[in-house]
């Protein structure tokens, strides 16, 4: 694909990620992310054929490998020498909650798609969870089962330790911002942070 070509699919990708993000799956139409993208429908059909449908995938799936690089670059940074387990598992968890602010377009999308979760095809919600949630947390899970061998955690169920986790650090977080949608401070997001590592640290480790 040439430059130009490359650049105008981006284009489109991204002003789809705003109308989706804006008006959910079913209200957005080819005319509004045409306009959106400053593209002609046409061109829209061109490198989409599939029309709103694939666009929708693939800006739920391109969307989702942005967060996910960056939830394992975090893991790759932040727990990849674990010398203080408390204190870096807040920090951990900092560098996870991160993508929230860096990304707002994808979990706008992200919201939409739980709103609309009985309007949209199937396919498209495991293609979400595949591409994001769940590659991520199996990311968290081995460097969990590796933290347990090394005796730092008590964890014979690994993923569900993972999954704990990530509740505990991000959930209420994603609770009291209505996933992303209303601003929360930092100073609030740590707090809710270290609680939650406080409160996993006392299910998982060793006695």
């Amino acid at each position: 694909m040439g430059q130009g070509l490359a650049e105008k699919r981006q284009a489109i990708v991204l002003g789809a990620r705003r109308v989706f993000g804006r008006d959910g799956y079913t209200r957005s139409s080819i005319d509004s992310i045409a306009k959106e993208a400053g593209v002609s429908t046409r061109t829209i059909y061109n490198h989409f054929p599939g029309g709103k449908a694939e666009l929708f995938r693939v800006v739920v799936e391109e969307g989702s490998a942005q967060v996910v690089q960056a939830h394992l670059d975090a893991i790759d940074r932040r727990l990849h020498k674990v010398t203080d387990l408390e204190a870096d598992l807040v920090v951990f968890a900092q560098a996870w909650t991160e993508p929230a602010k860096r990304y707002p377009d994808h979990f706008a999308v992200v919201r939409q798609l739980r709103a609309e979760v009985g309007h949209i095809p199937q396919e498209f919600l495991h293609a979400w969870r595949s591409s994001g949630p769940q590659r991520a947390l199996v990311a968290v899970a081995e460097r969990f089962r590796e933290l347990a061998e090394e005796g730092l955690l008590d964890a014979p169920d690994p993923e569900q330790a993972a999954g704990h986790f990530l509740q505990l650090v991000a959930g209420e977080i994603t609770d009291r911002t209505f996933h992303g949608a209303l601003p929360i401070s930092d100073d609030e997001r740590d707090a809710l942070i270290a609680a939650g590592v406080r409160a996993f640290l006392r299910g998982y480790l060793p006695r």
